[in-house]
């Protein structure tokens, strides 16, 4: 996903990201290294093609500069995909891990998933997000290990309650 436009909302104090698949998502001054100021207002913002289109980047009066990559407006936003993205990465470096510590051959662990060598190495592929969860878990219960998702109802900052 790429960043196509980048807009300035002084009265809502937020930059106005839209992405290539054309949604435009906030993104508060608030969680910026230096917010600006009425002393130090924004004097430029602009998507970094030297950073592939994946960040924006924005300048302030005093010449004091910074970057936003496209994951931080994502992870603000809560964006589904990005975390069910996220969730699949971790589980693949735990599975990696295992596997690696394991005393289980390879070839044991792909008779008693099922499935072929090749779906075997994607799983263990971090590059990969094109594998399921629940193909993750299977995994990692061959691999003697316990999966537990806990779900928590959110507090009004943002963060979850234990």
């Amino acid at each position: 996903m790429k960043i196509r436009k980048v807009a300035v909302n002084n009265r809502k104090k937020a930059f106005e990201v839209t992405t290539s698949d054309k949604r435009t998502l906030p993104y508060p001054y608030a969680r910026l290294e230096r917010a600006p100021e009425p002393s130090d207002p924004l004097d430029e913002v602009f998507v970094d093609a030297e950073l592939a289109e994946e960040a924006f980047t924005y300048r302030l009066a005093s010449g004091h500069e910074g970057t936003v990559h496209l994951e931080q407006v994502l992870d603000y936003n809560r964006d589904p995909d990005y975390l069910r993205d996220l969730t699949v990465y971790e589980l693949t470096l735990q599975a990696r891990e295992r596997v690696e510590r394991s005393d289980l051959s390879k070839r044991e662990i792909i008779r008693r998933l099922g499935t072929s060598a090749t779906q075997f190495y994607r799983l263990l592929d971090p590059t990969n997000y094109r594998k399921s969860i629940g193909q993750l878990i299977a995994l990692l219960e061959i691999l003697d290990c316990e999966v537990e998702l806990v779900v928590r109802e959110r507090t009004g900052d943002g963060r979850s309650r234990s």
